[in-house]
């Protein structure tokens, strides 16, 4: 009985002291948004030092590239999910057919071997033609729209600039309507998506068309 007196004493006037014990400062608690913030400001600074010819038109880790990512990755899901609907609809004319050696030569084949059919020439010429048509958007951009590449003697440059400097974090702020928190959130939507579906093609072997209709339920064709 008597070690057990011993050892309750000893609790207590522990239990007692600590009491008395001196307050460490608690600990800065560091968001995931400066936590980011911090690690985009080195990366940027790292960028803008090795690579300033670059910098000084927006490219690289600026909130202007990504923008720009992001909305060639919200096109590039509207010409899919178009094409898919075209697809299963009959828009396409003769999708089944191959082209004709006589008429388009080597263009009609792939690495040589493989004779295209009409829907994949159709897909592949559209696609040509909107990347040509995105690619002048963002170098010459019309008169309401910003540009890819930033213009030093533009009167927003600095403006653009001071905006490149404050990103959105790993979570922007959720704000509807037309924001730019709302077009950065669709926009990496928008990129993970291209990218996940890019690797769902790879692992199973199948058109990146028959995978988005999967996806939905079957609901194209």
């Amino acid at each position: 009985m008597a070690p057990f007196k011993t050892l309750a004493a000893l609790a207590l006037c522990v239990s007692t002291a600590a009491g008395f014990a001196p307050v460490s400062p608690a600990a800065k608690v560091v968001s995931a948004t400066e936590l980011s913030s911090s690690a985009y400001d080195d990366i940027q600074k790292e960028w803008e030092s090795e690579w300033p010819q670059f910098a000084k038109w927006g490219w690289g880790p600026s909130v202007q590239a990504e923008k720009w990512n992001g909305r060639h990755a919200m096109f590039g899901w509207v010409f899919i999910c178009a094409t898919a609907y075209a697809k299963g609809h009959g828009l396409i004319p003769d999708a089944a057919s191959t082209l004709d050696l006589k008429e388009w030569g080597t263009l009609a084949t792939i690495s040589g071997k493989y004779t295209i059919t009409n829907e994949r020439a159709i897909v592949l010429i559209a696609n040509a033609h909107f990347f040509a048509v995105s690619l002048l958007a963002t170098i010459c951009p019309l008169p309401f729209s910003d540009p890819l590449l930033l213009d030093p003697v533009n009167d927003n440059y600095e403006k653009t600039i001071a905006r490149n400097n404050e990103p959105f974090g790993y979570l922007p702020e959720f704000k509807t309507g037309l924001t730019e928190e709302a077009e950065i959130l669709n926009g990496r939507m928008a990129m993970l998506g291209l990218v996940t579906l890019i690797f769902a093609t790879a692992i199973e072997q199948k058109p990146m068309l028959d995978i988005v209709n999967e996806w939905i339920g079957g609901n194209y064709y």
